[in-house]
């Protein structure tokens, strides 16, 4: 498999089914191949699970000059997570689970101090269907209802948020078709002003190649990107990614994994428009026991 993760991986994530996904993940497996993993900073993590389940992790981020790190603890699959970061700033969410029959799950989410960010969510499953549902408990309650339908090879999905003082603000839908071997999707958001279409090709071959593309469209300005990109294995626990643009900006990323999930990469962005420019250059280290 590989150590992308963009082909066989079960993702943790609340939709079920094959090829049946809620509005955020349609199209996941080409955004991942082509955005996920490069980075511009430099970031270190420790991660180490205890034996009740605990995951205690540090991360420290270098942004330019400033670096910023944080503590972060969580229980019981994310039902409990506790942070607290370099400014000694304290940040709690507890989230309770309710299962009340196989195909329904609710959802509620209580952070602190911010607890006017607090969410209640509500999801219904069926063997061709999604429907979920989600409330900002705040002093402007916002909804969010999302919809899925379809089946392995093609499904639609739609979202749209309605705040009660502004009615809605958000209307996005999208449609995805799969096979074993490629993909496509259609999304169109932001109230119908983004266009973009994903495609992802799989090479059934020992290196794992894996090409993609991304077209869009943003009416409001007439501004058109595209962006192509590929990875592949270099071996067993070394893999390259490579992307370029129209506005000539070439990204690559090589991961290496030293360990059972610890991993290093280096990522990599050079303005080809502006070869005088300075490469900007990302270092990551992941240490996971």
């Amino acid at each position: 498999m590989s150590i992308f993760h963009h082909r066989k991986k079960k993702r943790k994530s609340l939709n079920k089914g094959p090829g049946l996904v809620l509005f955020p993940d349609i199209g996941k497996e080409a955004k991942d191949l082509l955005n996920k993993g490069h980075i511009k900073d430099d970031v270190f993590s420790i991660s180490k699970c205890s034996s009740i389940g605990v995951v205690q992790s540090t991360t420290v981020v270098k942004h330019g000059r400033l670096p910023t790190s944080n503590i972060a603890a969580n229980c019981n699959n994310d039902t409990v997570d506790v942070k607290i970061d370099s400014k000694s700033k304290l940040s709690a969410s507890l989230g309770f689970r309710g299962n009340f029959s196989a195909s329904a799950r609710t959802i509620f989410t209580l952070k602190l101090p911010d607890y006017s960010s607090s969410k209640l969510k509500f999801q219904y499953f069926h063997e061709n269907a999604i429907l979920a549902s989600s409330f900002v408990l705040n002093q402007s309650p916002r909804v969010v209802i999302s919809a899925a339908i379809g089946n392995p090879r093609i499904a639609f999905s739609v979202e749209a948020e309605y705040k009660t003082a502004r009615c809605f603000t958000k209307y996005d839908a999208g449609i995805h078709v799969a096979n074993p071997m490629c993909n496509a999707t259609i999304t169109l958001s932001n109230k119908g002003d983004l266009l973009k279409a994903l495609y992802m090709h799989q090479f059934d071959q020992p290196n794992k190649v894996a090409v993609a593309a991304e077209i869009s469209r943003r009416f409001s300005t007439k501004e058109n990107t595209l962006t192509v990109g590929g990875s592949c294995e270099v071996d067993r626990r070394t893999a390259l990614k490579v992307k370029l643009d129209n506005h000539g900006k070439l990204n690559t990323l090589l991961l290496h994994r030293f360990r059972h999930k610890s991993y290093l990469s280096v990522s990599g962005e050079i303005d080809m428009k502006g070869l005088d420019k300075t490469p900007r250059i990302g270092l990551a280290v992941a240490l996971v026991s």
